[in-house]
C-alpha cells in the first residue's frame, strides 16, 4: 500500500506558487506519502521540471498529470505526458486519454469549473471525492456522485500553495509503479485519507 496525492500545481500553472524543487524535496523528507501526481493547468511542463528534479531519488514517484479545463469543466487525466489537441470537449479528452491508456477523473464535480452532475453523462475512471481545497458539503456531494455513478473515490490536495500540500492523500493498493498505480485506481482499490495540515509533518 502507497499513499498518493492525486492533485498537485507547480509555479507552471497561473494560479499556483509551489516550486518543483520544494515538491520534491517535501516528499523525500514526508514519512508516508511518496507519490505524487502532477496537474497543472492545461501543460505538462511542471510535470517534467518535477520529474527530473526527483529522478536521483529512487523511493518518490512522480505520476504525469494534467488538470484540463474542458468546455464542460476541469477534469484530472492522469498517466499521460502530453497535453491533449484542442477542442478541448470532456469526450475528445476522454478519447484522447482512453487511446493512450490513461485514466479521467470528475475533478472537484461541486466547486467552481467542476463538471457537478453533467459527470454523469460521460464514461469516466474515478471521481475526485476529496479535494483538499473543496468544502465539506462539496466532497459529500462529489461522494454520492461516485457512489451513484459506480466509480472508485480518490484525494487530491489541489494544493497551489505551500501551506495546502498534502492535506489529504489517496491509499493505493499498489507498489510505486505509475500502472500499478493507475490500474489500481481503476479497479478501486483506494482508499481516501484526511492527513490536515501536515506540511510541517
Amino acid at each position: 500500500m502507497i499513499r498518493v496525492d492525486l492533485h498537485l500545481h507547480t509555479t507552471y500553472s497561473f494560479d499556483a506558487a509551489i516550486h518543483p524543487k520544494t515538491i520534491v524535496n517535501q516528499l523525500n523528507a514526508h514519512p508516508s506519502i511518496k507519490a505524487v501526481a502532477i496537474t497543472d493547468h492545461n501543460t505538462v511542463e511542471g510535470y517534467h521540471k518535477v520529474c527530473e528534479l526527483a529522478s536521483p531519488y529512487e523511493d518518490i514517484l512522480i505520476i504525469p498529470g494534467i488538470e484540463v479545463s474542458t468546455t464542460g469543466g476541469d477534469l484530472l487525466v492522469l498517466g499521460v505526458a502530453e497535453l491533449p489537441p484542442k477542442p478541448w470537449t470532456v469526450e475528445n479528452v476522454i478519447d484522447f486519454t482512453r487511446d493512450r491508456d490513461g485514466l479521467v477523473v470528475v475533478a472537484h464535480p461541486y466547486r467552481a469549473y467542476g463538471l457537478g452532475d453533467l459527470a454523469r453523462n460521460y464514461d469516466f475512471d474515478a471521481v475526485e471525492v476529496l479535494n483538499g481545497i473543496s468544502s465539506p458539503q462539496a466532497n459529500k456531494m462529489a461522494e454520492n456522485l461516485a457512489k451513484t455513478m459506480g466509480l472508485p473515490g480518490v484525494a487530491g490536495s489541489d494544493a497551489h500553495h505551500m501551506d495546502e500540500m498534502w492535506t489529504v492523500c489517496t491509499e493505493v493498493q499498489a507498489s510505486l509503479d505509475v500502472n500499478e498505480i493507475l490500474t489500481a485506481v481503476k479497479k478501486g482499490s483506494v482508499r481516501t485519507v484526511l492527513t490536515g495540515k501536515s506540511i510541517h509533518f
